[in-house]
């Protein structure tokens, strides 16, 4: 058993450390890849080089898992929807067309995906077995945030748009939330060991549709997750204290914290549950000194709980390899003082 389902499922306190997007951006044996592979969506779909990426990691740094190199807004490129991703201003998808979306079924969706699965098999045959390997999928909401285009250039919700497609959103949750399972499924069955919900903009609904668009769907994915043995960690980015309510609904195994959530709060008010994450990823980018203030502030605060060090969002793409390194050794010698 590694070194992070021990403690997520045994509520085990052995700090287990990876980081959100740790395959790519800031490794320079990535970017060599991605510059020889411009479209994006290609490379996530292509089997071998998504299986190196994933590896590359683990080969370099001494930590307890590797997540799938993919992305989130493959579901939506799977059920219709074209996906590009153009520099500066990160992804853009074609117009949703209902008629498209109701005619995908489980095994077109499972063809099209295929080569994900693949490279998951291929990164557990490239790994220590004593090392997790981490799938992911995006949950409806943060899906549907970019399906329909609700972000507004300033990164806000466009809350006039949001409302005039909400009949829409509601027409198409359930199928969506089904095929979010049907690819957690997927990806276990092909040899991940645990799935991550990234609900990146969750922050972004309006107070009282937070429930009906975050809560609920996450319920059911995690409940889905729970009758198959599937350990799963929830990250809805941006709820602040509604972390809490998240908390006591969805009961996820493992809750991710983003850097806005102060980590004495966290242990606090989210009782019984493993947490994980916390930092701030521009902390990688600051001196040594405020690095290791800022890292043994969480490490210490949640000392003797079942935690598994990360970054409150991803690793930035400017951040020196040596950093993550120095984070690492930090972790590993702690002693809880």
């Amino acid at each position: 058993m590694s070194k992070i389902i021990n403690t997520l499922i045994n509520k085990k306190c052995d700090l287990p450390i990876w980081f959100m997007r740790q395959a790519g951006r800031h490794l320079p044996e990535f970017r060599k890849i991605r510059n020889n592979n411009k479209d994006f969506i290609r490379l996530c779909l292509n089997s071998k080089l998504s299986a190196k990426i994933t590896v590359q990691p683990l080969i370099r740094y001494d930590i307890d898992a590797a997540i799938i190199f993919s992305d989130i807004l493959l579901i939506p490129y799977a059920l219709g929807q074209k996906v590009s991703f153009k520099k500066n201003t990160g992804p853009e998808l074609s117009e949703f067309d209902f008629d498209i979306f109701k005619k995908i079924n489980k095994k077109k969706f499972k063809k099209i995906l295929n080569p994900v699965y693949q490279a998951i098999k291929l990164s557990k045959n490239d790994m220590d077995t004593k090392k997790s390997l981490i799938c992911f999928i995006g949950a409806p909401w943060t899906l549907i945030f970019y399906m329909f285009g609700l972000k507004k250039i300033n990164g806000e919700l466009d809350v006039n748009k949001f409302k005039r497609k909400i009949p829409e959103i509601r027409k198409i949750m359930t199928k969506l939330t089904n095929f979010s399972c049907e690819h957690i499924k997927n990806q276990i069955l092909a040899g991940s060991d645990i799935v991550q919900i990234f609900d990146t903009w969750a922050g972004l609904l309006p107070k009282k549709y937070i429930n009906e668009f975050c809560i609920k769907p996450n319920l059911r994915i995690v409940k889905f997750c729970k009758k198959n043995k599937i350990p799963v960690i929830c990250f809805p980015k941006g709820l602040k204290k509604n972390y809490k309510l998240f908390v006591s609904k969805v009961k996820p195994d493992c809750i991710s914290i983003d850097y806005d959530v102060n980590p004495s709060w966290a242990k606090l008010n989210l009782k019984n549950i493993c947490i994980q994450g916390g930092l701030n990823p521009k902390m990688l980018l600051k001196s040594e000194k405020k690095l290791m203030y800022e890292l043994n502030r969480y490490l210490k605060v949640f000392s003797g709980k079942p935690y598994i060090f990360n970054l409150g969002h991803g690793i930035m793409p400017n951040t020196n390899p040596s950093t993550v390194n120095k984070i690492i050794n930090q972790v590993r010698s702690f002693n809880g003082k």
